[in-house]
């Protein structure tokens, strides 16, 4: 039996106004005053001092603000490697994401993309990136998806949407600052607080399930109940505790793996181009048989702060339509596996897909 050897983030730094010692932190690692630190920042900070006055850049630095309104794409990435490729003769120190999940992704697969050939969609997939990434910080804005701690950028590719799954993945250095996800929205910071809740039920219920992942989908758990449940966490605690609950989710998912929802949610993203923290939600609604508990959960969470899930997304869809997001669903075959067991074929078939998406 071999066992993953799985890599983390090397370098973590967590509090309020952490943020502040981002230019001391890059600052050891600029190879020299040609190679520039690309700033990778989510457009919704436009002009916002928050984060744009404390940004240090300096010599040929450039600052790259990215829309997150879609999911992140293969040729978003190929268009940003070329941007930063004909704007500088040198090759980038780093890249500096700092936004939401989908910030963060284009981050690591620009830091990837920089040192290996071909296009981003060549690398959807597991272990195919042969070169190391280019250094690469994250800096979360709003707490959830785990992709600040993940070995996979997920990407909606011409064929697929499927992760850059690689160990040249995972940022060199995360800054985990609460006081950033001040600003988010009260639906989006639900749905993406339900990424990391989905995240913990999927791997604490799944077949891949060991103590490694389950020690932290645990904890996550538990975070994700006293943030959602309870009355009792001033505005302050619960930041900090989701942007704990995020990390560990995203750690209990590193030694296992997610499930139906994740994989349905997939489909939902390449398709219709539904946002994944939402789309989780819209499929997740409906997995009553895979996960009771959780399911039950969810619904008193979504009540106590009465969040409204889009309806009837599916309601117009033809065939064909069908068609491709259960192929891009059954694609994800380490995810039925762990959800379902060796045999998920005999049990997931193209029928069951079809009426799950249908009721959606």
């Amino acid at each position: 039996m071999s066992y993953k050897n799985y890599p983390m983030v090397s370098r973590v730094v967590f509090g309020r106004g952490s943020f502040n010692q981002l230019g001391d932190i890059i600052a050891p690692k600029r190879l020299n005053i040609k190679a520039p630190f690309i700033f990778l920042v989510d457009d919704v900070f436009k002009g916002n001092p928050l984060i744009t006055s404390r940004l240090s850049l300096a010599y040929e630095d450039q600052l790259i603000y990215v829309s997150s309104k879609e999911e992140p794409k293969t040729s978003q990435v190929d268009e940003l490697v070329e941007q930063i490729i004909l704007n500088h003769k040198d090759r980038p120190s780093g890249i500096i994401g700092i936004g939401g999940g989908t910030v963060m992704d284009l981050a690591k697969a620009v830091a990837i993309m920089i040192t290996n050939e071909g296009e981003a969609k060549d690398y959807q997939g597991w272990d195919l990136v042969k070169n190391p990434a280019i250094y690469h910080v994250g800096v979360p804005t709003i707490s959830g998806t785990g992709a600040e701690v993940s070995r996979t950028t997920i990407l909606t590719g011409p064929e697929r949407k499927l992760g850059i799954n690689s160990d040249f993945t995972p940022f060199d250095q995360v800054i985990l600052d609460p006081e950033l996800t001040a600003g988010v929205q009260k639906d989006q910071w639900f749905y993406t607080g339900m990424d990391c809740f989905v995240h913990c039920i999927e791997s604490l219920n799944g077949t891949f399930l060991n103590a490694f992942s389950q020690s932290y989908g645990e904890k996550a758990l538990e975070l994700c109940k006293e943030i959602f449940l309870s009355d009792t966490l001033s505005v302050e605690e619960s930041q900090d505790k989701l942007m704990m609950a995020s990390w560990h989710g995203g750690m209990s998912i590193a030694y296992s793996q997610v499930g139906v929802a994740h994989a349905m949610s997939y489909g939902l993203g390449y398709l219709l181009g539904i946002k994944h923290g939402v789309g989780n939600c819209i499929v997740f609604e409906h997995l009553e048989e895979y996960y009771p508990e959780g399911v039950a959960m969810y619904k008193a969470m979504k009540e106590k702060h009465n969040i409204t899930i889009p309806q009837g997304i599916c309601a117009h869809l033809g065939d064909d339509e069908f068609d491709t997001m259960i192929d891009v669903a059954l694609s994800l075959t380490p995810l039925w596996e762990n959800a379902i067991g060796k045999n998920w074929e005999q049990v997931i078939t193209r029928d069951t897909l079809r009426a799950l998406y249908q009721k959606m």
